[in-house]
């Protein structure tokens, strides 16, 4: 499945994944740039009720969603599984002082990955968040997909929890350059 294909009622996967960020309140986004969330970004930016920021680093990310939360905001970040990597000191915050955390991170190095680069942080995306204490969720459809956001959503939330969502390469489809 891909980006393209669509889902219930003719709706594409990212459009039904923000409905239900925003179902849940979700109103605070931080993101690098990735071609795996970027109609997701779009739907975020095109939002007034939704703050969305660029970061230059995925670490900035976790920072900024614990002051969020401090300030009564939901928030998401978008990541690739390369960022994750960015990641794993800043991830003491949130795990530590209970801060809710979610991420969204695409995954690269694995089906059809065309850049040996991604590879290693690829395989050791998963094992990386459980080795700080992030709960972690994998989806390989999109059908998956979206039925784990909102229990992923209520454990972040409303548990104080740091989650992560892997989306597997499958979901976005092959990348081709």
């Amino acid at each position: 499945m891909n980006m393209t294909q669509t889902l219930e009622a003719g709706t594409a996967w990212p459009d039904q994944l923000y409905a239900r960020l925003r179902a849940a309140n979700v109103t605070h986004a931080n993101y690098v740039p990735d071609a795996g969330h970027t109609q997701l970004i779009k739907l975020l930016h095109a939002d007034e009720a939704v703050t969305a920021t660029v970061l230059t680093t995925e670490e900035e990310g976790i920072a900024i969603a614990a002051g969020a939360w401090l300030g009564g905001k939901r928030s998401a970040i978008l990541m690739q599984s390369s960022g994750v990597g960015n990641c794993i000191n800043m991830l003491s915050l949130p795990v530590i002082a209970r801060i809710p955390l979610l991420m969204l991170v695409t995954m690269r190095g694995e089906w059809g990955e065309f850049n040996p680069w991604q590879v290693p942080m690829g395989q050791a995306t998963e094992a990386a968040l459980r080795a700080v204490g992030v709960r972690v969720f994998r989806a390989d459809s999109a059908e998956e997909l979206l039925a784990i956001v909102p229990a992923a959503l209520v454990e972040a939330f409303d548990a104080d929890q740091q989650i992560a969502i892997l989306i597997g390469q499958r979901v976005m489809g092959e990348k081709k350059w």
